[in-house]
């Protein structure tokens, strides 16, 4: 088996930079998107097994592209909010629509490999 495939999706480039650079070294592929509509392109294209997945960005919102992804996809892979919103209802819509993990910004690395560990072995693939 190789190693596991992240979709990390996030319009700040800073954050998605500091995002692959972790990944990578905790040896993990990566593949990012800068909106939301990238994001669903990569998981139309490629074999995912976690996606990490801001909520505010200019298209579409992290939870619309989970909507559309439970909407068009039989297994979608689990998904890790991280984002800034902080507010219990938005824990509370993301925890809804069944994420595997809600972190806030700033998180630390620790944090962020722990969540996507833990969502490696709800994964179906």
């Amino acid at each position: 088996m190789g190693k596991p495939l992240i979709l990390v999706v996030d319009d700040d480039i800073d954050t998605l930079g500091l995002m692959e650079l972790t990944l990578q070294t905790a040896n993990f592929e990566v593949v990012s998107a800068r909106s939301g509509q990238q994001a669903l392109d990569a998981a139309k294209q490629h074999q995912l097994d976690v996606i990490v997945l801001d909520i505010m960005m200019p298209d579409l919102s992290g939870f619309d592209v989970m909507r559309i992804l439970k909407h068009e996809q039989e297994q979608v892979p689990p998904v890790i909010f991280l984002t800034a919103k902080k507010l219990p209802e938005d824990r509370e819509t993301g925890e809804g629509l069944g994420a595997a993990a809600y972190l806030t910004k700033p998180t630390t690395r620790g944090q962020l490999l722990d969540a996507i560990r833990t969502a490696l072995q709800q994964s179906p693939g």
